[in-house]
């Protein structure tokens, strides 16, 4: 399945959360009365008023490419959308510099109705599903990224009365930056329908023995979607055996769910490969003399297969390595030793608001320390 039917058949499947009953615009394309009406916001239209689109000049004259792009300066923030609702953003794309540390210092930050904090709040990079800054050309459920870094999500994302996207440029880099956001008006959301959550987390190390948070307590009611997750070894051999557990609605010492391995609940088997598929896999595999020893972002979306919790949820994956080739199960379960990496995760959720703030985002020089060399850079002056 590629193109266009691709994109319907992903759109449709990840538009069920937040779906009116009884109204499916992506299964039923043919449909002309669902009463809503279709808006985009870019540099080109700031405010996606009707007819305002296109007003500003360039060499060739009014209306003829006048205002693409902007040049994003440390330091600045810039406001990409103040929409007024209720609706719905269906589609987000971006673009601007590959480069890690960019990728890493630029931050995406949502704010749905009138919640003061925000509700999104990660790395332009982790944000558009890969981890460290780089990725290879993948295509899931939720995002895809083409070769020369057109960045694309496809997640819905409704608010009551407005939403608000902002972006940050906390690095020291100078870059250019186009959008787009496309959204509809007029949506019938309930006052409980879920916003997009997004959380960014980093430890560098992890702790010894302490599970590394996906994420954090959550309380009220909700729906986890899944996670973005970056690896960095910092030892030989192989890391990935911790397993994945989420607690659900009182669970305290154990939980409800539980993986049976990083690779395992990426989908993946005996290690890791790079297969990026609809809902699981490895966008990014550094690899050193054929063996993961190297940074992988891989992820997992739980759209077919629905977490939701109704009091709380908490997701974490442990820190355990592995050494050698068992012969048997309890040789392999003797051969596990607990051990320390760099971890990162984008983690996706949907819960009603007013929502709890999210934790503290990790500062630049934590979110950039010990990123690689850009993989494919492309001039300042091109995309």
């Amino acid at each position: 399945m590629k193109g266009k039917a691709a994109v319907l058949f992903i759109a449709a499947l990840v538009a069920s959360p937040v779906s009116t009953p009884g109204e499916d615009l992506t299964a039923e394309p043919y449909r002309l009365d669902a009463g809503l009406v279709s808006r985009s916001i870019s540099f080109e239209n700031p405010t996606g008023a009707p007819a305002k689109g296109g007003r500003e000049a360039s060499p060739l004259g009014v209306g003829r490419k006048g205002a693409p792009a902007r040049m994003v300066k440390p330091g600045d923030v810039v406001e990409l959308a103040r929409i007024k609702g209720p609706g719905t953003i269906r589609h987000i794309w971006m673009t601007t510099r590959q480069d890690p540390v960019l990728l890493r210092g630029l931050v995406i930050r949502a704010y749905w109705d009138d919640q003061k904090h925000p509700s999104i709040e990660a790395p332009l990079g982790d944000f558009f599903g890969f981890a460290h800054g780089q990725t290879d050309p993948f295509q899931s459920a939720v995002h895809s990224v083409s070769e020369k870094l057109g960045m694309n999500v496809w997640l819905p994302m409704p608010f009551m009365r407005r939403a608000r996207i902002t972006l940050t440029n906390d690095s020291d880099l100078t870059t250019p930056f186009f959008y787009q956001i496309d959204y509809t008006l007029g949506d019938s959301h309930t006052a409980a329908v879920g916003r997009l959550h997004v959380l960014f987390r980093r430890e560098n190390p992890t702790q010894r023995g302490v599970d590394f948070e996906l994420l954090p307590k959550r309380t009220g009611t909700g729906r986890y979607l899944g996670s973005v997750i970056g690896v960095r070894p910092l030892a030989p051999e192989w890391w990935g055996e911790g397993e994945a557990k989420i607690y659900l609605d009182g669970d305290t010492r154990f939980p409800t769910i539980v993986g049976t391995g990083a690779e395992d609940f990426v989908g993946l088997s005996w290690g890791l490969q790079s297969h990026a598929f609809m809902y699981h896999g490895t966008n990014f595999r550094e690899r050193h003399d054929d063996i993961d020893t190297g940074a992988v972002s891989m992820y997992r979306w739980l759209l077919l297969d629905p977490i939701f919790w109704k009091a709380e949820i908490r997701v974490t994956i442990q820190q355990i390595g592995h050494a050698g080739m068992p012969e048997s199960i309890e040789e392999y379960l003797g051969q596990l030793f607990e051990r320390e990496d760099d971890w990162s995760a984008a983690t996706f959720w949907y819960e009603p608001i007013p929502s709890a703030p999210l934790p503290p985002l990790a500062d630049i020089p934590a979110r950039i320390a010990d990123l690689s060399a850009r993989k494919s850079p492309v001039a300042d002056e091109t995309r």
